[in-house]
């Protein structure tokens, strides 16, 4: 535990660190890729371009001042982060590189006078700290991953076994390891990372994707979106490359799977999966684990689409539906092209919204499984809190780099 003087000086700096945070982490990033240019293969550029993974370390540095007096509240969080990092490679010789750079960047954004040496050393005993935490969660899920049946440590080389078309924005890939060896057993929810080279930035760059079948298949499948340019954001240049060159044969590397966002598989209460466009691609693990496990734990299914061109896996999800009575289906098309029909296509037109989860969602002590753009989860979660559903029942899985994100 931090002596009272550190922790008070590092809480006070909270309030500055929510007004600068993100100067700070833009200067902290900049500095530390400029010192350490390897640790580039390590993080997404793409969220760095688009500003993403400076927010979201702004708000992590933020959230850590202010609960110092008692970080163990962040533990859920910090785990969150940990399986993160696990997926990435992230390892504990990183953390003091990452904590120079911090460091360094607190004096130099904020200047001599507002960041003294006290501070700094406030902040150094508390980054100590942090570190710690993380890097003994991390070896537990790295230790994990390496001893199970079948498990690896770091990058795997995986064969692409199959190439599938799911949508005009969605292909899955189906990989097997190119070693020959065993697949390890996974928990529907989690996603593993995946390492390609991308010549305009001369980088190896990761990106994580959910496994979207249940495991204990001779394969693992990513479903992959392929991100276009939208306004100031820029197209995805690892999801393009896997949509327009990764070809059935090609080797992709693939690390263990992790994530928090699990399956409880201890219970035998109503599941609730909702999900709005590629975030159904977890979901789908869970549901096809509950049905390829003969559960008969009942099962509402709500998805989202903007219209039938961009529904992926329409026909896998409605062939489960026929075939499994606990299972009911709601498809819903927010914009319904001409092609598109009513009772075949989707059930209803528009969003998920208030009326629909008391329709279709409410079930008494159901789980409900969340995933989606940001703005759509914390709308369906606000949505079911308002219906009377408790907070503990609610399960989000949190997309790009805000694992600091809160459920």
């Amino acid at each position: 535990m931090l002596d009272a003087s550190t922790r008070q000086q590092v809480k006070a700096t909270a309030p500055i660190l929510k007004q600068h945070g993100v100067l700070l982490t833009s200067h902290f990033y900049q500095r530390m890729f400029q010192h350490n240019p390897e640790l580039k293969n390590i993080f997404n550029q793409g969220h760095q371009h688009a500003g993403q993974q400076q927010q979201a370390l702004a708000m992590a540095v933020a959230a850590y001042a202010e609960h110092i007096d008692a970080p163990e509240v962040l533990l859920p969080v910090l785990e969150r982060v940990a399986h993160k990092h696990t997926s990435l490679g992230i390892r504990a010789e990183h953390y003091p590189i990452v904590g120079k750079h911090l460091l360094a960047s607190i004096r130099e954004v904020l200047g001599e006078e507002a960041a003294p040496d006290s501070l700094l050393d406030a902040w150094g005993a508390a980054y100590q700290q942090l570190a710690e935490l993380l890097i003994n969660l991390e070896n537990s899920l790295y230790q994990r991953a390496a001893t199970q049946a079948g498990g690896w440590s770091g990058w795997r080389p995986f064969r692409v076994v199959n190439k599938q078309v799911e949508s005009a924005e969605i292909t899955s890939f189906y990989l097997q390891p190119a070693d020959g060896g065993a697949l390890p057993d996974f928990q529907p929810g989690q996603y593993v990372s995946v390492q390609r080279y991308i010549p305009e930035w001369g980088l190896c760059q990761p990106r994580q994707y959910s496994l979207s079948d249940a495991p204990g298949k001779d394969w693992l499948r990513i479903s992959v979106k392929r991100e276009e340019a939208q306004g100031d954001a820029p197209a995805g240049k690892v999801s393009g490359q896997l949509h327009a060159e990764l070809a059935e044969g090609d080797i992709l590397q693939v690390s263990p799977p992790f994530g928090d966002f699990v399956l409880h598989q201890d219970r035998a209460t109503p599941v609730v999966l909702i999900s709005a466009g590629v975030g159904q691609t977890p979901l789908l693990s869970m549901l096809r684990h509950l049905l390829e496990s003969g559960s008969q734990r009942p099962i509402r299914y709500l998805h989202a689409a903007r219209h039938g061109q961009v529904h992926a896996m329409k026909q896998e999800v409605g062939q489960l539906a026929a075939q499994h009575p606990v299972l009911a289906s709601t498809v819903f098309y927010e914009c319904p092209q001409d092609t598109d029909r009513l009772g075949q296509d989707y059930q209803r037109a528009g969003r998920i919204d208030a009326e629909a989860i008391r329709e279709h969602a409410l079930l008494a002590d159901a789980d409900y499984y969340l995933c989606g753009p940001q703005a759509f989860m914390q709308q369906q979660r606000s949505q079911l809190r308002a219906s009377g559903v408790a907070a503990t029942r609610i399960h989000m899985e949190v997309f790009g780099s805000n694992a600091m994100a809160s459920d």
